[in-house]
């Protein structure tokens, strides 16, 4: 946290100040000023993620006013979210007694609201002994023991759309993103100077604030997207029990899934990963799904055929683009799968009395070669054993070495609780907590997707 200093030397008593002391007192005075401005707007651009920068912006308003608690409040005036309430120095309880006050009552509120006279920071500097604030808030301050508060709307400017011209073409509109509420613990009131910092740290960080703000709105809309390309719903087949699960990357790539149900009780099983991310890689991903489902309802007996045909589909309409699948032919009556993959990681089986690694040829990625054709690899599942498909992804989020990411999974597979077994979805959560990362957070490779199915034979 970086101090603000407050204090302002005073002449010696009964001697003048010189005219050059002051000024150069007034210097050193602004030159800090701008290097603590400068140190905190770096600070605040070095966050990537909208709730770091809040949580940053609310740490840096609290050392810049001098306060020790606060609460922020992004609600955008739009209405289309995303919507947040984080404090500091403040327990959740303690932020849901703050909110019981009405909101016309408290200046963020009325802010939010857009009521008249509510766009300027506001300093109430004595909250308990104020007859003019509702008895409300003065009843929570007392309960929570805070004194007094400041008030610093965050707002950006837009262009008018009215397709001004002339002077007026630089005329600019408030857009309400949030308010910053900052208290303490007695009675006290932010010097001019403080405000004026935290005005100016607040106008930058709206700024910030609204570019993470579209970022996340483009990330939650793409990964809405995907998942509107994948199966809302897993077949059921006698035999045989589904399970998928899918954790999008922030760049909202293109791993996928499928599962379709094919003549005499069949059922054909995809996974696959396209490179890149954005809407190039989610349309990529969905032609390649479509496609994929075409052959293998023509012929899904052969695997090798059916990812031929999508090595062909690739290069006609993604020429420079590169993808990975596997596809699995599967008999659950029989309990059989015939399965190929191209450059996809290998199926992993797990039961009770074995985990193991199903060995596939290898063979380069989809969009790599100009004919791509390996040999198929069948093999049978035992009865209550899971077979999980899962994209590389789920080794790459591991930050760990490919032999190391490989046993990670190998080790997670194996330590499925047997009261888990029953279920495929739930060895596939358990795969999952265990191969990621503990504290939820990726050591490297975070962008990346995630999609695991897992196929449990009866």
């Amino acid at each position: 946290m970086v101090p603000v200093s407050t204090h302002t030397a005073a002449p010696t008593e009964g001697i003048p100040s010189a005219p050059g002391a002051f000024i150069q007192d007034r210097l050193a005075g602004w030159v800090s000023d701008l290097t603590t401005l400068h140190e905190l707007t770096e600070r605040l651009a070095g966050t990537s993620t909208l709730d770091s920068a809040l949580h940053e912006l609310l740490v840096a308003g609290a050392a810049l006013v001098g306060a020790a608690r606060g609460l922020l409040v992004l609600e955008p005036a739009d209405g289309r979210g995303p919507s947040r309430t984080i404090g500091l120095g403040l327990s959740h309880a303690e932020l849901g007694h703050i909110e019981t006050v009405p909101r016309s009552a408290t200046a963020y509120g009325r802010f939010l609201d857009g009521l008249p006279d509510s766009g300027a920071p506001l300093a109430s500097p004595d909250i308990l002994g104020d007859p003019g604030l509702d008895p409300g808030c003065r009843e929570v301050a007392a309960r929570l023991g805070y004194t007094a508060s400041y008030t610093q709307p965050l707002a950006t400017g837009a262009a008018e759309a009215a397709g001004a011209t002339g002077p007026d073409a630089t005329a600019r509109t408030t857009v309400r993103l949030g308010a910053a509420v900052w208290l303490y613990d007695e009675p006290a009131e932010p010097l001019e100077r403080q405000c004026h910092l935290v005005g100016v740290y607040a106008r930058y960080a709206a700024e910030h604030l609204a570019r993470l703000l579209e970022l996340e709105r483009a990330r939650a809309d793409a990964a809405a997207l995907a998942e509107e390309l994948l199966p809302s719903r897993l077949p059921r087949i006698p035999g045989v029990r589904l399970a998928a699960r899918r954790r999008a990357g922030p760049g909202a790539g293109g791993d996928w899934y499928d599962a379709l149900p094919l003549p005499d009780n069949a059922l054909g099983l995809a996974i696959g990963s396209v490179g890149g991310s954005g809407p190039a890689a989610l349309a990529a991903m969905g032609r390649l799904r479509a496609g994929l489902r075409a052959y293998a309802v023509m012929e899904g007996e052969d695997p090798v055929a059916v990812l031929s045909d999508l090595e062909l589909l690739l290069r006609m309409t993604e020429p420079s683009a590169a993808a990975t699948a596997l596809y699995a032919y599967c008999e659950p009556d029989r309990r059989t799968i015939v399965l190929a993959g191209a450059g996809h990681t290998p199926p992993l089986v797990t039961g009770e009395r074995r985990t193991e690694f199903v060995e596939t040829t290898l063979s380069a990625p989809l969009g790599m070669l100009s004919c791509w054709e390996a040999p198929s690899v069948e093999f049978a599942p035992r009865p209550g054993e899971t077979v999980l498909f899962y994209t590389d992804g789920l080794l790459r989020r591991t930050g760990d070495t490919r032999d190391r990411a490989f046993a990670r999974l190998h080790a997670a597979a194996a330590g499925v609780p047997k009261v888990l077994r029953q279920d495929p979805g739930a060895v596939a959560d358990h795969v999952l907590r265990t191969v990621l990362p503990a504290d939820g957070t990726d050591r490297s490779a975070a962008t990346e997707d995630v999609a695991v199915l897992a196929a449990r034979f009866d």
